[in-house]
């Protein structure tokens, strides 16, 4: 799981070790059901319900509002979830506009709601928070947090949770430090305006072709400025996704030279990763071996 031919730092291979043991098992994204209290999570999107999962674990349900393949942007809110979402023991939902719906549906529950965009110790507004390892923490500490204050959980366990969940994640932050630190390349060319957090974490320049929003029709004028820059860069690869067309890059991508691949903005798990037993961590490791190909990473 851990590429040790490209990634070979002492540190990364003893957190690798660690992981391999102990933390990936711990950190199911299945809720289990046996010791669950009734404690009921309700989440926006797949990023969020994986949080309140790893901090939950066995003593929660959590269900995720956006379906598996399903682009959580164009999300079209059912009455069904927003009841789910009201009646939920906590709502978790993004900020920032991410899913206007499912975030009104939130400012109206009597009960706990917990905005990722608004956890201590995230700043700006990019509601793609969980693609910076070290803001998903935040997120993490958040949910636990928010979990304590439910009566009936225990809370020795919500706190191992957090505890093996953050572990998890510095790890994660360890990795894509060490494989992102020399690099021919820093500026990578993706789908959407996703990865912000993630290129001002690591000390990559990130352009887009589409804004906040993947559906976002792209200007002309843009598209034609990423072709100069791609040519310019000596950028290898432009960045697909795999929710949305990819028409638009793959031009952009043909009229400048280069190849195209994907790279997972991680708003949900398509079937097929759900049936491979993808999840967040082994798709933000993907994600880090793919642009440190399109990068010349060392």
């Amino acid at each position: 799981m851990w590429n040790d031919a490209s990634i070979r730092t002492p540190l990364v291979r003893t957190l690798a070790a660690v992981l391999a043991v102990g933390l990936l098992g711990a950190c199911s994204s299945e809720p289990g059901s046996p010791d669950a209290t009734g404690a009921r999570v309700v989440a926006a999107a797949y990023p969020f319900a994986e949080a309140a999962r790893w901090v939950g674990r066995a003593r929660v349900e959590v269900e995720d509002l956006t379906p598996p393949g399903t682009e959580p942007h164009d999300l079209e809110v059912t009455s069904d979830q927003v009841d789910a979402l009201l009646d939920a023991d906590l709502a978790v939902v993004a900020g920032g506009a991410f899913q206007p719906a499912l975030e009104d549906a939130a400012e109206r529950r009597d009960g706990p709601t917990l905005v990722a965009l608004e956890a201590p110790g995230i700043e700006g507004d990019d509601p793609h928070v969980w693609l910076d390892p070290v803001t998903m923490g935040a997120v993490v500490r958040a949910a636990r947090d928010a979990l304590l204050e439910i009566d009936g959980l225990d809370a020795p366990s919500i706190r191992a949770g957090a505890r093996t969940a953050l572990a998890r994640l510095a790890a994660l932050d360890a990795e894509y430090r060490a494989g992102l630190a020399r690099c021919d390349r820093r500026v990578i060319v993706t789908a959407h305006d996703a990865f912000g957090r993630l290129g001002a974490r690591y000390d990559l320049r990130v352009e887009s072709i589409a804004g906040i929003s993947p559906e976002e029709e792209p200007d002309p004028r843009r598209i034609a400025r990423l072709a100069r820059l791609v040519r310019d860069e000596g950028i290898t690869t432009v960045f697909t996704e795999e929710l949305v067309s990819p028409q638009v890059a793959e031009v952009l991508a043909r009229d400048a030279g280069v190849r195209t691949d994907v790279l997972s903005p991680i708003e949900s798990l398509t079937p097929e990763q759900r049936r491979a037993g993808e999840d967040y961590v082994s798709l933000m490791r993907r994600n880090l071996e793919r642009i440190r190909t399109a990068s010349g990473c060392a």
